[in-house]
Parts: C-alpha cells; structure tokens; sequence
C-alpha cells in the first residue's frame, strides 16, 4: 500500500526514493514528485536571498555605524559570506540569478539595517552600494 502524500511527507519522499532506485517507475506519484523537485529549487532560491539580505544589512551597519562596529558584527558578515559562497557553489546554476537578487534583497536589507541602528530609511543609499562580489570578499576589521 502507498505512503499518502498529504498524510506523510517524509515516508512518502523515502517510498519515491525507493521506487526509482528500484526502477518501479509505474508506481511513481509523478504530480507530486514534480511538486517537490519544484519546490527544492525553490527553497535553494529563497536559503539564497535570506543569507543576502543578512550580508547587506550588516554591511550596511557596519558602513554606517562605525562607532557600533563590533566582533559579532564581525562574525556574522564571515559567515552570511561563506554562507553565500557554499550556496552558490551547490547551485551554480543561481549565480545568473545575482543581479537581480542583489537588487531583490536590498530593500529587506535597507529596511531591517534602520530597524536595527533605529536611523530613518532615507539615512540608507537607495540603490545597492554593493556589488556582489565586493559584499561576499568584504573583510570587515575593527578599528
């Protein structure tokens, strides 16, 4: 008897795995199976955009606030950049997706930095002072 797609997600993800290993392709849920390839190009996608805007907005912290600057400031660009780097490098295929998310993710970032040092919006560059490579080789020192 077949796992349930709705009832159990993972059964039914081994259940697939084990029917295509098999070559039981007849037996393959192929809607949801589509579904779900779909769907983990999509969450690469959305892992993708969180670490950008976590990157921009600190950088954007660390530009604008030098007096605040501080190791753990320091810490979470580091690794928001490995972070990016270790996404790109399993899903190369985002990469020529970069001009855009930098311009996608901008906006989140500029808005969480003024939440975060409580400035106004308008005290944050409108447009990207970044471009992608700049953000992810940054090496932030305090001073």
């Amino acid at each position: 008897m077949a796992v349930h797609y709705e009832r159990d997600a993972y059964s039914w993800a081994l259940e697939q795995a084990g029917f295509l290993r098999a070559g039981k392709l007849e037996q393959l849920d192929l809607e949801h199976l589509a579904e779900e390839i779909e769907s983990m190009g999509k969450t690469e996608r959305r892992l993708l955009v969180s670490q950008l805007v976590r990157l921009l907005m600190h950088l954007l912290k660390w530009d604008h606030q030098p007096e605040q600057r501080s190791r753990s400031w320091r810490l979470t660009i580091i690794d928001a950049q490995a972070k990016t780097t270790r996404l790109l490098n399993d899903n190369p295929s985002l990469k020529a997706l970069l001009p855009e998310l930098m311009n996608e993710t901008y906006g989140d970032a500029r808005r969480a930095a003024a939440i975060e040092t409580d400035n106004e919006l308008h005290a944050f560059p409108e447009q990207c002072m970044y471009g992608f490579d700049e953000a992810v080789t940054f090496q932030p020192v305090e001073h």
